[in-house]
C-alpha cells in the first residue's frame, strides 16, 4: 500500500487502484481514522490518497487568496477527481462541514462508499443523500475497510457504480 499526503504531487502516480480517504479531520481533533484504516490495509496494493496533512498548521487562513489552504483545497479536489473510488467516514463526534460538500460533490459520480454512524450530527441528511444517489453505506469504520479492500484486491470489485 501506498500512501499519498499533500502536498504530494499526483501528476507521476498511477491512480487506477487509488482510494481517496474522505471524512472527519476537523483541523486535526478529530480521531486520526486515516492512519488507522492504511494500518489496516497495508497489505493491500494501490494508493491510499489521504488529504490530512502531516504539516497542517492550524494558524492557515482558510481564505482563497491564501495560497497554503488553496493549495491544500485544490490538493483535495483533484485526489478526489482522480480516485477511482472516494471512501468517506463521518465521525460521530465531528460536524465535518467540509466532507458533507465532498459528499455532494462526489455524490453523482457513482465512485463513493459511505459509512455514517449513529450519533453524527447530520446523519439524517447523509442518509437520504445515499439513499437518493445509490450510494452504498457502510455501519462501521471496519465495514468501510472491507470496502477499500475488496475495491484495491487485485481482480477485487471495481468502485460502486
Amino acid at each position: 500500500m501506498q500512501l499519498v499526503q499533500p502536498p504530494t504531487s499526483l501528476a507521476t502516480l498511477s491512480l487506477d487502484r487509488a482510494v481517496f480517504l474522505a471524512g472527519s479531520i476537523d483541523l486535526g481533533k478529530s480521531v486520526d481514522w486515516q492512519a488507522e484504516l492504511a494500518l489496516a490495509l497495508a497489505d493491500c496494493p494501490g494508493i491510499l490518497l489521504n488529504p490530512r496533512r502531516a504539516q497542517w498548521d492550524s494558524s492557515w487562513l482558510a481564505q482563497a487568496a491564501f495560497a497554503p489552504f488553496r493549495e491544500q483545497v485544490q490538493w483535495e479536489l483533484a485526489a478526489m477527481e482522480a480516485a477511482g473510488m472516494i471512501a468517506f467516514y463521518f465521525a460521530p463526534q465531528s460536524q465535518a462541514p467540509v466532507t458533507l460538500l465532498e459528499l455532494g460533490l462526489a455524490a453523482r459520480g457513482r465512485k463513493a462508499v459511505v459509512c455514517c454512524p449513529p450519533g453524527y450530527w447530520r446523519k439524517g441528511n447523509v442518509d437520504v443523500v445515499c439513499a437518493h444517489y445509490d450510494i452504498p453505506m457502510v455501519a462501521t469504520l471496519e465495514d468501510l475497510g472491507r470496502e477499500i479492500r475488496s475495491y484495491l484486491s487485485p481482480g477485487g470489485v471495481p468502485a460502486p457504480t
